[in-house]
């Protein structure tokens, strides 16, 4: 869509500057619809973004005007409406790649970091992993980055290691080198993770990695909607996100992949679109990365997404990770505050997401009734079993904060949990 096509929107993207002294965090709040809404009665307080982001107008808006006045598909009309689809749809590649600092034609668009990571084991892995091989995982990784490797180990005869964490939720560094043995053929390690919000070191981990001809697959789920970005610098092989953690809509999201195997690996899925020809005695496949998007695309999700990257840059990602920073120090410190909390990880470096539970309570308890009082806070365990299963635990409470958070929103919590520990102790 160029601009002339576009209807302005009511929301336009925010106005920020480089600093985060000048961004003004309560009028970027304001930015969010749901956020104004009231649940039981009581103001929302939204602690749940680590799970899925909430979406600004100007995303909204921008799917919106997509159905209403561009409705297409992609790639197969000279129409005008089918051009304009087109134009926005490859348009949004473009924005994602400046926003990771990659090519655009590295890019396969998907529906997210579980779809990402399942065609790098099943088009990368699976025609090249032979018994005796062995992938090494991390005890932190999200199941999506743990059961395509397991069924893949199964088809294949190849093993599984898994690379500890120590008392604070910090990789043993020492530990995961020491396993990275000739046999190793993958490597697979969360950027950030979901339940504890450690940090890992992922371009020092690449390096090594990469010295012992070792390729890496980074889940960059928990990376991208909190922090400035240059995969190009990471230097792994692979690294996945996820749209709808990052104020775009459901159903988005990125695989990166060296050019060299996009190039080599065969398509995933086989359908419209992936096809340069088609006869019955054989297919000549597209070029990367479109070989890997068979069929219709979700097309206004990855629109909004292009809006979506839009919002978080003209903000900047440096701006919105010192915004959080603040807001898991102070959240911290009230919550060590409270008697009988225990808090999961205490990584050197985290994101801002804080795992906890109150003796006495479980996790399932305390988060409908915080719920009642208009806290959202995610409780379960989170994806990943064997990271409950490390501490001993069935389930923990996770509160995750984003830029568009406040701290008396932080205090209300806290507020909440006390008459909450009350009632269930």
């Amino acid at each position: 869509m160029n601009q002339e096509q576009q209807r302005p929107h009511p929301n336009p993207l925010p106005q920020a500057g480089g600093g985060a002294t000048s961004v003004d965090w309560a009028a970027i709040r304001d930015d969010f619809p749901v956020l104004r809404r009231q649940v039981h009665g009581k103001p929302l307080v939204y602690l749940d973004s680590a799970n899925t982001g909430q979406k600004p107008a100007v995303v909204i808006d921008t799917v919106d005007d997509f159905f209403r006045n561009h409705n297409a598909n992609v790639s197969r009309a000279v129409h005008a409406l089918g051009s304009e689809a087109t134009e926005a749809y490859e348009g949004a590649r473009g924005k994602l790649a400046k926003f990771l600092n990659v090519r655009a034609d590295e890019l396969v668009l998907c529906s997210g970091t579980t779809f990402a990571i399942n065609l790098v084991a099943y088009s990368w892995a699976l025609p090249r992993l032979q018994p005796g091989d062995a992938i090494v995982l991390t005890r932190m990784e999200h199941h999506a980055n743990i059961v395509p490797w397991q069924l893949v180990a199964e088809r294949t005869g190849a093993t599984i290691k898994v690379a500890d964490i120590d008392e604070h939720g910090d990789l043993d560094l020492a530990q995961l080198y020491s396993l990275l043995t000739p046999e190793v053929k993958l490597l697979g390690v969360a950027h950030v993770s979901n339940v504890l919000g450690t940090v890992n070191p992922v371009r020092e981990i690449c390096r090594e990695a990469r010295k012992r001809g070792i390729v890496t697959v980074v889940d960059g789920s928990q990376a991208a909607p909190h922090r400035p970005l240059d995969v190009a610098a990471i230097g792994c092989d692979f690294y996945a996100i996820t749209g709808h953690k990052m104020a775009g809509p459901t159903g988005t999201g990125v695989l990166w992949a060296r050019r060299e195997h996009l190039d080599s690996m065969p398509p995933f899925l086989g359908g419209g679109e992936m096809i340069k020809q088609v006869r019955f005695d054989g297919t000549v496949f597209n070029d990367a990365p479109h070989k890997f998007e068979a069929g219709t695309p979700n097309i206004a999700g990855f629109i909004g997404l292009g809006t979506a990257v839009d919002y978080l840059s003209v903000i900047g990602m440096a701006n919105i990770e010192a915004r959080e920073q603040g807001l898991l120090a102070y959240a911290t410190k009230r919550l060590d505050q409270v008697e009988g909390v225990r808090i999961f990880g205490r990584a050197r470096e985290k994101a801002a997401v804080i795992s906890f539970l109150v003796e006495g309570a479980h996790a399932h308890d305390l988060a409908t009734l915080l719920d009642l009082e208009g806290v959202a806070v995610r409780s379960g365990h989170h994806c990943a079993h064997p990271l409950m299963q490390h501490f001993g635990v069935p389930a923990t409470c996770r509160a995750s904060f984003a830029f568009y958070n406040t701290f008396e929103e932080i205090d209300a919590f806290i507020a909440a949990l006390h008459k909450v520990r009350k009632l269930l102790l």
